[in-house]
């Protein structure tokens, strides 16, 4: 079953948000879909048009093998010759975002080819349903997002995430600099947390986004403030390029951390999990390999006993790829949607998903299980890439 054609959809579906999903056709007719979105700080475009470049082979330059021609079926290796063909250069994210759409299309085929879900090509389930988490909002006053919680607990979930530091820290969002906090900001992240828990009770676990806004002893002293609320996890405390700064965080406190979005492969989660520098894991899969890598890093961290929990701040093929792959998962935590209810995801579907007491059951079909609507993509191109002349 040989590629035939790779077309890349870099799709609108909010006033400031894009996902980017990855066509594969084949010559027995079989399409795949698979998601690479990484649209912050134009990532739209670098996604989009490293696609292009790796369709077809760029004559006379080396290493340049195009996928046109190759066997769909043989997954591993053109993830291994896709990741390798840009070591020079440096294979891990914008490369792994690439690979992760390409990976989850060719997934997505050999179920549709075989006529299973792609997890029961992972080995089967392991569970009927994905139990997920979501976001708080509202954290610019601690009775609002205390008053959100309870909502989100009245739907199902039974673990929330938020970040209570960012009415100060948002603006420092991917715009990282002397990584601290007022005194003022860091109790007003005590106050929210301290509302929520009393509002939810001890029985909701309750998680921290830091969003490695932080140096290390600014990290230390907030994860330390949040002992009383006791949190199942304080996520990314500092800057990930640093497994000195992670080190000195995890001696500093005893507040369970987890880090991995911003990782990428097994290779960057090694010295993470053998050292035991976090309690948590969360890869995303849209970023990280695809499903054939959240795989490997899943049975990594099972050597370690270390719960995964792969991260979601993507569409549709991000949670449903991620929750093909936790199916089969025996260290599985929660599955993140950025969302508690689906209808932002369903926009691009045919048919929807459904999120039915904080889980998700999926469907039986062959492959993915879902299809993307393709005429909904064409109709919502993302403005930039349609300004800089990009086509599907």
């Amino acid at each position: 079953m040989k590629i035939t054609d790779i077309k890349v959809w870099p799709t609108r579906v909010a006033e400031n948000r894009s996902w980017i999903f990855i066509e594969v056709n084949t010559d027995e007719g079989i399409t795949g879909f698979g998601e690479a979105t990484n649209s912050g700080g134009g990532g739209v475009i670098m996604v989009a048009r490293l696609v292009e470049l790796i369709r077809d082979t760029v004559k006379g330059a080396d290493f340049a093998e195009g996928l046109i021609g190759q066997d769909a079926n043989d997954i591993e290796r053109i993830w291994q010759n896709l990741y390798r063909r840009f070591t020079t250069l440096g294979p891990r994210g914008l490369v792994t975002s690439v690979i992760s759409g390409i990976d989850m299309a060719l997934w997505d085929i050999k179920g549709k080819a075989l006529g299973v879900p792609v997890y029961e090509l992972l080995g089967g389930k392991v569970r009927d349903s994905i139990q997920l988490y979501t976001h708080v909002s509202n954290q610019a006053e601690p009775v609002a997002a205390a008053r959100h919680a309870r909502e989100l607990v009245d739907m199902g979930y039974t673990a929330l995430k938020t970040d209570p530091f960012s009415p100060e820290m948002g603006q420092h969002h991917r715009r990282y600099m002397d990584g601290r906090i007022s005194a003022a900001g860091a109790q007003h992240g005590v106050d929210v947390m301290t509302a929520i828990r009393e509002e939810v009770g001890s029985e909701i676990d309750l998680m921290i986004d830091a969003h490695g806004n932080f140096n290390v002893a600014t990290a230390i002293d907030l994860c330390n403030r949040m002992t009383t609320i006791n949190l199942t996890w304080f996520e990314e405390p500092v800057q990930p390029e640093s497994l000195n700064a992670l080190r000195q965080v995890k001696a500093g406190t005893d507040v369970p951390l987890c880090v991995g979005e911003r990782l990428y492969t097994r290779y960057d989660f090694a010295d993470v999990l053998s050292e035991g520098l976090a309690n948590y894991i969360m890869p995303d899969i849209c970023w990280t390999g695809g499903i054939s890598e959240m795989r490997k890093i899943a049975t990594l961290a099972e050597t370690y006993y270390v719960p995964i929990s792969p991260h979601d701040a993507s569409g549709s093929l991000n949670v449903v790829g991620g929750a093909h792959v936790m199916m089969t998962t025996p260290n599985f935590y929660r599955l993140e949607t950025s969302r508690p209810k689906p209808d932002q995801y369903n926009r691009v579907l045919t048919e929807p998903i459904e999120f039915i007491d904080g889980h998700l059951t999926l469907p039986d079909k062959p492959g993915l299980g879902v299809a993307l609507d393709v005429e909904f993509m064409a109709a919502h191109p993302d403005p930039h890439w349609a300004q800089a002349g990009g086509s599907n």
